[in-house]
């Protein structure tokens, strides 16, 4: 952590709920960083002579936000599935292809397959793309593993991944599909799952996650999933209604998830349910581009007050996206979001989705994590969506 004053800003974008606006933004602003904490937030003909000898950094008028917290992501694996959308493309479905070999199953034999050695190197160099491009906080889940043996060399691989890089990851257990090995008895490996794999690995992720949905768990083995997280002091998290409505929704609603992932077949009254357990709802725009689905509706949420966190699901198959500021400019451009809740959502939300309350936000106490554009306004993620708009990177205070 280090001592950092940023000055001469020309926008800043604090998500302060003390401050005017959703995103609470400041002209011609300054921050000062003390020990990679936020000391002093304010316009930068005010700044503190208190902080006059700190290490400083002239932005020369570019726009500053909070660091990116991208909260559902897929980021650590081997192999590449890239044959398989162009099989999308001619027309195959998600189930189609899974069928065939393909999709999630595809991945964890070439997970299975590679070294730990292997599975660091592939996912670091992508995991660090993901850091230039303003990712500052970044959840990966396992799932490409299914079996003991794979599940916690991925979290070996998360572990190490987050020792080298100047970006904070949050590990989640993630009970992914039903390990073909077990197709004929889903319920002995719902047992393997909760009777082995947690155990052995709740100690070492932060939260569990299950994909409720038609060609992986169903409601009530999920809901069998969750009590054992449980009872081993894990939080929860859920992918929910992705391809088709399975009450996974309703279920996360019911067990007070801290997040649902995708909802886009959740009813009416599912959301309303979702709006009032407090869930946030994490939306995945890159699915939508990727997969020729409809984009998600965000004024369905926003509507309900329901907390919106915007993600990557960076994964191999339906979202090889890395790039937060692209999903900004998908949400803005394409899910009916104001720019000021795309920006929100990709930082105060996905901190929010995390259950992190000291990030997400440019105010005094929380993490000195930001992104300074090369552009003088925010404006710009949701008008170039194209652009190279990350100049540089602050990460506890810290010039990255």
């Amino acid at each position: 952590m280090s001592d950092l004053a940023i000055r001469n800003i020309g926008q800043l974008v604090t998500n302060d709920p003390d401050r005017d606006g959703l995103v609470g933004a400041i002209e011609r602003a300054a921050v000062a960083v003390r020990n990679g904490i936020v000391a002093w937030v304010g316009s930068d003909v005010d700044f503190p002579h208190a902080f006059a000898s700190l290490p400083s950094m002239d932005v020369e008028g570019r726009g500053v936000v909070p660091g990116f917290v991208d909260a559902h992501s897929h980021a650590v694996y081997a192999g590449d599935r890239s044959a398989e959308h162009a099989m999308r493309l001619a027309g195959a479905s998600y189930e189609e292809i899974q069928a065939a070999g393909g999709g999630i199953y595809a991945t964890v034999s070439a997970t299975r397959a590679s070294s730990l050695h292997e599975l660091v190197m592939a996912s670091h160099d992508r995991i660090e793309r993901m850091l230039r491009t303003g990712t500052t906080t970044l959840e990966v889940k396992t799932g490409y593993g299914l079996d003991l043996a794979t599940e916690r060399k991925m979290v070996d691989a998360i572990d190490a991944i987050d020792a080298s890089l100047a970006l904070d990851i949050v590990p989640t257990l993630l009970a992914h599909v039903v390990d073909r090995d077990y197709a004929d008895d889903r319920d002995a490996y719902v047992e393997e799952f909760t009777g082995s794999i947690l155990p052995v690995l709740a100690d070492r992720v932060d939260f569990v996650d299950v994909f409720c949905d038609s060609i992986a768990f169903s409601v009530e083995e999920t809901e069998r999933i969750i009590d054992v997280a449980r009872s081993l002091g894990l939080a929860v998290r859920l992918h929910v209604d992705q391809l088709s409505r399975t009450g996974g929704t309703r279920l996360a609603a019911s067990v007070g998830a801290v997040a649902a992932d995708h909802l886009d077949h959740a009813t009416e009254d599912d959301l309303d349910a979702l709006a009032a357990a407090g869930t946030v709802a994490v939306l995945v725009p890159g699915v939508s581009l990727m997969m020729r689905e409809p984009f998600p509706d965000a004024r369905k949420f926003l509507d309900r007050g329901i907390p919106v966190a915007v993600a990557t699901d960076c994964n191999p198959g339906t979202s090889p996206i890395e790039t937060m500021p692209f999903v900004v400019a998908m949400a803005a451009n394409l899910c009916h979001m104001s720019v000021e809740q795309a920006v929100w959502s990709a930082t105060a939300g996905g901190a929010m989705a995390l259950g992190l309350d000291d990030r997400g936000v440019i105010a005094e106490g929380k993490l000195g994590d930001l992104v300074i554009l090369d552009a003088p306004s925010y404006h710009h993620l949701a008008y170039r969506p194209d652009g190279a708009l990350v100049q540089r990177i602050i990460k506890r205070g810290q010039p990255v």
